[in-house]
């Protein structure tokens, strides 16, 4: 499976059948260019065999068991002391230090899940993310990062309070499946909030041509890609993603930011001739 044929097909079909797993991992392989993905993949193999022992009686039991498992006897653990550290985004450190975001946390409660025989969907709360067992119209909605917890709809109103200070309705819709697609942009979108937070333009660079291949019509990652090019030290490769931005939406209120950031780009690239 190759991102380069996989990403511009989820942003046409985000539900579109790939292996979240393999997904997040091919992902790693951009900032971990000798990642083993086969290697891994067969470690979740062998977690989801030693799980299906916990997996017995009812759905809400067999979430109990697979929480147990990953979360007691393994030690998968939310990482509170370095939420933003940009190990927490990446499967195969999450996999190999036990500890990350509530998203990918909830990617392996998924990946191990469904290996298992569990059908474990992602669920995406605003500022939080959890997951939830399915199984012939029944629900069990749990929070990786916080233990394999249970959660009602009103804890999960609470806890998106809790987290945004802002109200949340939880209902059918609003606690419905992320499809892979929309998860994929999550991870990225927090892996790129991360890198710019840190002022590592470079990884961020890549980071949003990643983006861009699943959102390719959004003319904010293009605003972001030329930006984080200048600040990277590349300002040639800046200046047609700045202008293509301001030819997309020459009346946005920051347009005249960018014009600046362009002509920073321009000059830049007249002190060469």
């Amino acid at each position: 499976m190759e991102l380069d044929s996989a990403l511009p097909q989820l942003a046409r079909d985000p539900a579109a059948p790939f292996d979240l797993a393999e997904i997040a991992l091919q992902l790693a392989r951009d900032e971990y260019p000798d990642l083993d993905v086969e290697a891994y993949l067969s470690q979740l193999d062998g977690m989801a065999h030693e799980a299906r022992s916990y997996l017995r009686g009812s759905l809400d039991a067999r979430v109990s068991g697979l929480c147990r498992y990953l979360f007691h006897d393994l030690g998968f653990r939310g990482n509170t002391q370095s939420y933003y550290e940009p190990r927490n985004s990446y499967l195969n450190e999450v996999l190999d230090r036990r500890t990350g975001l509530p998203i990918l946390l909830a990617s392996v409660a998924m990946a191990v899940g469904e290996r298992a025989g569990i059908h474990v969907v992602g669920v995406g709360l605003p500022g939080h993310f959890v997951a939830k067992a399915v199984e012939n119209g029944t629900e069990v909605l749990f929070d990786p990062f916080h233990g394999g917890r249970r959660l009602s709809p009103e804890q999960c109103e609470a806890l998106v309070y809790q987290v945004t200070g802002s109200h949340f309705r939880a209902n059918r819709e609003s606690l419905g499946a992320v499809p892979l697609g929309i998860m994929v942009l999550r991870m990225l979108n927090n892996l790129k909030g991360t890198y710019l937070r840190d002022e590592d333009f470079g990884r961020a660079v890549r980071i949003i041509e990643r983006l861009r291949q699943l959102r390719p019509d959004d003319p904010l990652q293009e605003r972001d890609l030329g930006a984080s090019l200048l600040r990277a030290g590349c300002p040639g490769r800046a200046v047609d993603h700045l202008k293509s931005y301001l030819n997309e939406t020459p009346t946005a209120p920051d347009a005249d930011a960018v014009r600046a950031l362009l002509r920073t780009a321009v000059c830049e690239v007249a002190k060469w001739n």
